[in-house]
């Protein structure tokens, strides 16, 4: 959970800490905008996130939520700097508990949500990456669970990891502390895959789009039926899946992209 040692000066008062755009395909990018200290998770920074991503949960415009940042870094964990300002255990257990709050949301809230990384992702930074649904790093990224150097186990940030990736690759990485490139974190399952930095925004853009383009009602009902399972053992994970998909088939949307599969035709989903 690190902030890189010799940070420059951090972003001006007034300026936003979050930048939200929504397209008008539905697609709601939140660009983390601290990028002169490595976008590091302030209070501020933390808080504004979850506050949009509880925002745009409810709102049903949105279809997809793309998570970026600002400058060369896309998150360098932690402000360490804050956060030593403040050395009270109350403090550091209330300042988890809402960054833990903040990663929950990305995986409940019903919208998928792709991290597109441009730079270095340490600590909670990694965390946020592996918390978020899909991910699309450029080929010069780097990823690392380091907070062990800093003599601070990554616990929180070892939650998403060790559900994202296998055992071992987790362990590695929570206990050297050291970097790996994007073309191995795509090789573990970090990230879905790595394109050239050039073309990170327009991956990231028809990725988002592609999903945007579905029923919105099977891509929310979807999203919960895939973590709900995950959870369960094989028998119940079958059991819950039928029901799932029972429930599912006597939506109008179903019925209208079957229909339009059957038609040879491109289907009409009724929520837009």
């Amino acid at each position: 959970m690190t902030e890189l040692s010799n940070s420059p000066a951090s972003a001006a008062p007034n300026e936003p800490v979050l930048l939200p755009d929504l397209s008008d395909r539905g697609v709601l990018t939140l660009t983390l905008n601290r990028p002169r200290v490595y976008n590091a998770l302030s209070e501020d920074l933390l808080d504004a996130l979850k506050s949009a991503l509880e925002s745009a949960a409810k709102d049903s415009a949105v279809r997809v939520v793309v998570i970026r940042a600002a400058g060369r870094a896309f998150c360098a964990g932690h402000d360490l700097k804050e956060m030593r300002a403040q050395p009270d255990r109350a403090y550091y257990t209330t300042l988890f508990d809402r960054c833990c709050a903040m990663m929950q949301t990305v995986t409940t809230m019903p919208q998928p949500v792709i991290a597109q990384v441009q730079g270095i992702a340490t600590a909670a930074g990694c965390q946020l990456v592996a918390a978020c649904d899909l991910a699309i790093a450029a080929e010069t990224a780097i990823f690392a669970t380091n907070g062990i150097n800093n003599g601070l186990f990554c616990s929180t940030p070892s939650v998403a990891l060790t559900r994202t990736v296998a055992r071992k690759h987790a362990f590695e990485m929570l206990f050297t502390g050291e970097f790996i490139s994007a073309a191995q974190a795509a090789e573990i399952g970090l990230i879905n895959r790595t394109v050239p930095e050039d073309w990170l925004d327009d991956a990231t853009t028809d990725l988002a789009d592609q999903i945007a383009a579905k029923s919105t009602v099977t891509t929310r009902s979807g999203k919960k039926m895939f973590y709900r399972q995950l959870g369960l053992d094989l028998e119940d994970a079958y059991d819950f899946a039928a029901h799932n998909m029972a429930c599912d088939m006597m939506s109008e949307d179903a019925a209208e992209g079957i229909d339009a599969f059957l038609e040879k035709r491109a289907p009409v989903w009724k929520d837009r």
